[in-house]
């Protein structure tokens, strides 16, 4: 019951979140935002249990996530957020590493997210400027968590729910480059807010 409260609190978060950023209300922005983070952490830390590292890795890394969320509300503060989620999806690839070790994820399934990050990594590289690095190392460890994600679930090793949250994570990011390096519309976040924090509550619910 408490996990359906907490999901109802995230739809009706990103509802106001969405309303605050089409009429330029950047206080129920904020609000709006900070409440839909801080409830999806919540989420995943009632079924937090010590001594269990996928989820306590799995409970960071949303944690971290969420940190990165308030950080990128304000441009100002906009590289430390990058960072913030940079270190998250690390915290998700310790998760899946603790489920299955690397050794053990299946290669091929490398390969056509290697491509898509490729393809994406090429189309934004002329908008990045001083930013290139940051946005490739960050890319780079978007690709191995989604790598991760689908290899420990292909494998048996922790369920669907992950990989449909790891996939809607990186598509999701994709609107926000989009928004942040090339061009700023409400399509961008119409579309890739909801899918964000949809892979997030997925993720909580796989802890």
């Amino acid at each position: 019951m408490v996990k359906v409260i907490l999901i109802s609190v995230i739809v009706g978060a990103v509802a106001g979140l969405l309303r605050g950023i089409r009429v330029g209300d950047r206080e129920a922005e904020v609000v709006s935002k900070t409440a839909a983070s801080l409830a999806f952490v919540v989420l995943g830390a009632l079924s937090w249990r010590s001594g269990d590292p996928i989820a306590t890795w799995l409970l960071v890394g949303l944690a971290l996530c969420a940190a990165g969320d308030v950080l990128l509300i304000r441009d100002r503060t906009f590289d430390l957020g990058l960072l913030s989620f940079l270190l998250g999806h690390v915290a998700y690839v310790a998760a899946f590493h603790a489920a299955a070790p690397v050794t053990e994820w299946t290669r091929w399934i490398l390969l056509p997210i290697a491509l898509a990050s490729f393809g994406a990594l090429a189309w934004l590289w002329p908008h990045l400027g001083h930013r290139r690095i940051s946005v490739g190392a960050y890319v780079l460890v978007i690709t191995v968590m989604v790598w991760g994600a689908l290899a420990v679930t292909t494998g048996g090793f922790l369920g669907p729910k992950i990989a449909v949250g790891a996939v809607l994570f990186y598509l999701s990011d994709l609107t926000v480059a989009r928004d942040r390096f090339v061009q700023s519309d409400f399509i961008n976040r119409g579309i890739g807010l909801p899918m964000y924090y949809a892979a997030q509550v997925l993720i909580a619910l796989s802890v």
